[in-house]
């Protein structure tokens, strides 16, 4: 028996409007607020970051301060606010259980600061025993990596010379670990490639031999639809994480997803309020599920927000979600392919966007990727990060950096000089990006290959990145606390 509905039916309103993909540009907040240029200009500013964070949109606000008004602790109040913050502090939980069609007999929504925290929360719960083996690859982000480090032999599936996971190798690590092998790690969808992963074919190799599979999907749920399917089916996904920040709700949660079992027993991670049923001098008794897993006041209004969001995206619907980020990503590599100068890394092909995120990672010349993110920025108005994107051994293979030059980059790291990491320039689109905004881009990115960018730009070297001293930036002329 399942507890989630079809949420691909005809929605409600959010907040009595039509939203759709063509409207949706006029919501995103902070969309036209203008910026300084270096030669004293102003110009709306481009934002093609939302690989690392999304804007808001206005209808999230909208929810969120109509909620404030009600805003109190939740459980255990006896107070009309305290009741009311609690239904709805549920209801978002089975909001986002419907939203990736968890099973709310076999599975917990459990609500954490963001993903990082979500995945180290699971790898602390995570019963393994000495000689136990995770299996992840080389593609994750650091946050799905590193935690699996402190609890378990961690093994390492190859990737392909354009950066896809080796199923070749996949398949013989299975083979050769066997039992050993007690979870599988892999992300949804690379951060730095935009490579989008068959995870639900890696859930049926786990299963296969007795495992479990944890999803990271913190890039994959802005832009693809998830489905964890019931317990007992083969491709069913044990765990899922991913992060509000991610989905135009950046009010700061993320959210676990996964196996009841797993937190039922042992205890929990944090301890203290809102964890237990009792406690003496000498004895603690846990609480029931969620609350034994989320110890103190959590995150009300940021559990609003992420509801609200995925209310919006189910209303603009992923069909055309899908169309207008893959159309543009289609747009921008065939424009971004005819820029002498300019190296793009991962998945090139145009025949195949639909297929991947829109994602794209380059380089251009023999140009500090720092660099050319900071004229980017200071000359254009337009917002892209660079560097390995918490992915360095991931960047590394795809650069193709020798043992040699890693161990040297290394050693220049620790004596804080970052001038020589390796990295990329990254544009990653969302729902409101248009191909005007890709147009600027490549007219930027033309001209910098071109060597038409001002001179006296200066490294700082301990952070790898380059800034002027011929113009103040002045934030406090457009926020301040």
């Amino acid at each position: 028996m399942t507890t989630f509905v079809d949420v691909r039916k005809p929605l409600r309103k959010v907040n009595n409007k039509d939203v759709t993909i063509h409207t949706i540009r006029k919501y995103i907040v902070g969309v036209e607020e203008e910026i300084p240029l270096l030669d004293g200009k102003r110009r709306p500013y481009i934002n093609l970051d939302n690989a690392a964070s999304t804007p808001t949109i206005s209808l999230i606000t909208e929810k969120v301060n109509e909620f404030l008004k009600w805003y109190s602790n939740v459980h255990r109040g006896t107070g009309f606010k305290s009741k009311l913050s609690s239904r709805v502090f549920e209801e978002a939980r089975d909001t986002i259980a419907q939203f990736v069609h968890a099973d709310l007999s076999d599975s917990v929504v459990l609500f954490c600061k963001n993903t990082t925290e979500a995945i180290n929360k699971l790898a602390n719960r995570f019963s393994f025993q000495l000689g136990d083996v995770v299996l992840t690859s080389v593609m994750e982000h650091h946050s799905n990596e590193l935690p699996w480090r402190k609890v378990a032999h961690v093994v390492h599936i190859d990737v392909t010379p354009d950066g896809r996971i080796d199923e070749n190798d996949f398949r013989e690590k299975i083979s050769r670990f066997g039992s050993k092998i007690k979870l599988i790690a892999v992300s949804g969808a690379s951060n730095v490639t935009g490579f989008i992963n068959p995870v639900h074919t890696y859930a049926r190799w786990a299963h296969a031999i007795g495992a479990q599979i944890m999803v990271d999907a913190a890039q994959l749920v802005p832009h693809r639809p998830i489905d964890m399917k019931m317990k007992g089916d083969p491709e069913h996904l044990d765990y899922i994480a991913f992060s509000a920040h991610k989905m135009y709700a950046p009010f700061g949660v993320g959210v676990l997803v996964g196996c009841r079992k797993t937190f039922e027993e042992g205890d929990p991670e944090y301890v203290g309020g809102g964890t237990v049923d009792i406690v003496n001098l000498e004895n603690a008794y846990w609480a029931d599920l969620p609350d034994k897993e989320e110890a103190g006041t959590p995150d009300i209004v940021g559990a609003v927000a992420l509801a609200q969001a995925i209310r919006v995206i189910e209303q603009i619907g992923w069909d055309d979600i899908i169309d207008h980020e893959s159309s543009l990503t289609h747009y921008a590599l065939e424009r971004l392919k005819k820029i002498p100068g300019v190296t793009l890394y991962g998945d090139k092909e145009l025949a195949t966007v639909a297929d991947r995120l829109g994602v794209i990672t380059f380089n251009i010349k023999d140009l500090n990727h720092a660099l050319v993110a900071s004229i980017l920025s200071y000359e254009w108005g337009i917002g892209t990060r660079n560097g390995c994107f918490c992915a360095h051994p991931y960047v590394k293979c795809l650069l193709e950096v020798s043992e040699t030059e890693a161990k040297d980059m290394e050693t220049r790291i620790l004596a804080r000089d970052r001038s020589t990491l390796p990295g990329f320039v990254r544009a990653s689109f969302g729902i409101y990006n248009t191909k005007e905004e890709v147009d600027a881009l490549c007219e930027a990115l033309s001209a910098i290959a071109q060597g038409k960018y001002r001179d006296g730009y200066l490294l700082n070297k301990e952070r790898g990145e380059f800034y002027r001293t011929d113009v103040a930036d002045e934030f406090e002329k457009y926020f301040s606390l």
